[in-house]
C-alpha cells in the first residue's frame, strides 16, 4: 500500500494533507477525518494514481460500483465513500458536483438489533478482566459507543455524581449518562492507575496528552493535569508525527473489540455480538424496564426518536406490550384440553 504522502499532484501539497485540512477547520472529528482520507486514497488507487482534479463524475460511479458490487460493501460503508468523494470535490478541489448520475444514497437495511439478555450480559462480563472488563461494563451500563469508551478523559468522569459525559460524541455533541454504582470502586481504583502513569511518563521526560484544538496554547501545562489524562491509556507510547514528542494515547477501539468477540465466542452463545451489543442491550433493557422512550433517547445521544425507536421490536412483550391472543383467557392452559392439536389423535 502507497502512502499517503506519496499520492501528490505536481508542484502541490498532498491532496489528502489538503483534504485533512479542510476537514479540521469545518470542526470535523479525527476519526471522519482519517476515514475520508482512506476513501479518497483508495479512490486514487483504484484510477492508477491520476489525480483527483483530472477525473469525473463518471470516475467516481466506477469506483462506488466496484465497493457495490466487487467488494460487496454494506449500504453505510458505500455512502461513506460517497461523501468522502463529494466532500473532496466539492471543499478542496472547489469542483462541487451532486451524487454521480445513477448513483444515489444506498438504503441501508432496517435489522432488528441483537440483544442479550442479563444472564447473557453478566456471562460474557465474567469472560473479561482489566481494563477490558471495565471498559465494556460501560458499553452496558451507561450506553457508550466503543469510541466513546476509549476517549474518556478523568475529567469526564464524575463519581460523586455518578454520572459521566461524553464529549463529541456522533454528531459532535456533548451527552450526559449514568455510571453505574458497582463501577464506582473499579473507576476509582482506574484513574489512581492513571495517575500512576501520568507520573512515570512525566519523570521520563515524555509530552503529556494531546489536548483538543488550540487549548494546548492557551493552558500548556494541562497537558499533564490528571484531568486531563485519559481514562483508558494505551500501553504503548508513540512519536507525534510532526512534533516528533514522545505521547501516550488512548487505548485502540480494536483491543476492545477482540476482547469482546473473544468473550462472547467463549460464552457460545450462538449469535454475533458486538461491543455494540452491549450499548443494544442497554436501551432494551431501560425500556423494558418502563423508562420512557425520550429518556433512553436522550441516554443514548440519538438525533431522532425514531432511531431508538427500533428498540420497541425487541422488547420481552413486543410492541407496545402487545399480548398475543393465543396467551389469551379463552386458551389458557386449563381450557386447552378440548382443543384438537395436530398429530395428537
Amino acid at each position: 500500500m502507497l502512502p499517503h504522502d506519496s499520492l501528490r499532484a505536481p508542484n502541490s501539497p498532498s491532496i489528502l494533507d489538503e483534504l485533512a485540512s479542510a476537514m479540521r477547520l469545518r470542526r470535523y472529528s479525527a476519526r471522519s477525518i482519517e476515514s475520508y482520507r482512506r476513501w479518497v486514497a483508495r479512490y486514487i488507487r483504484f484510477h492508477g494514481l491520476r489525480h483527483p482534479a483530472e477525473l469525473q463524475a463518471m470516475h467516481i460511479k466506477r469506483f462506488l460500483a466496484y465497493l457495490a458490487e466487487e467488494r460487496q460493501v454494506s449500504a453505510s460503508t458505500q455512502n461513506q465513500a460517497m461523501a468522502a468523494l463529494l466532500f473532496l470535490y466539492r471543499e478542496v478541489l472547489q469542483q462541487p458536483m451532486g451524487a454521480p448520475e445513477g448513483i444515489t444514497p444506498a438504503k441501508r437495511s432496517q435489522h432488528v438489533p441483537t440483544v442479550l439478555s442479563v444472564p447473557e450480559i453478566q456471562l460474557v462480563l465474567s469472560l473479561l478482566s482489566g481494563a477490558q472488563w471495565l471498559m465494556a461494563s460501560l458499553l452496558y451500563g451507561s450506553g457508550l459507543r466503543v469510541g466513546e469508551v476509549i476517549a474518556l478523559r478523568v475529567k469526564d468522569i464524575s463519581l460523586d455524581r455518578r454520572e459521566l459525559i461524553v464529549r463529541a460524541g456522533k454528531g459532535a455533541k456533548d451527552r450526559r449518562s449514568m455510571i453505574p454504582e458497582q463501577l464506582i470502586g473499579p473507576l476509582r481504583q482506574q484513574i489512581a492507575a492513571v495517575e500512576r502513569l501520568r507520573a512515570r511518563d512525566k519523570a521520563a521526560g515524555h509530552a503529556g496528552v494531546v489536548l483538543p484544538d488550540a487549548f494546548s496554547r492557551k493552558s500548556p501545562q494541562a497537558a499533564w493535569s490528571l484531568a486531563w489524562q485519559w481514562l483508558f491509556p494505551a500501553r504503548r507510547l508513540y512519536v507525534e508525527a510532526d512534533t516528533r514528542q514522545v505521547r501516550r494515547h488512548h487505548v485502540d477501539a480494536s483491543l476492545l473489540q477482540r476482547a469482546v468477540t473473544d468473550a462472547a465466542r467463549a460464552a457460545n452463545l450462538g449469535r454475533r455480538v458486538t461491543c455494540h451489543t452491549f450499548r443494544h442491550s442497554f436501551a432494551t433493557h431501560l425500556l423494558e424496564a418502563g423508562y420512557d422512550i425520550r429518556t433512553v433517547q436522550e441516554l443514548l445521544g440519538h438525533k431522532d426518536v425514531s432511531t431508538t425507536m427500533i428498540y420497541t421490536h425487541v422488547l420481552n412483550k413486543g410492541t407496545l406490550g402487545v399480548r398475543s391472543p393465543l396467551d389469551t383467557a379463552m386458551f389458557s392452559q386449563e381450557n386447552t384440553g378440548s382443543i384438537r392439536r395436530p398429530g395428537l389423535g
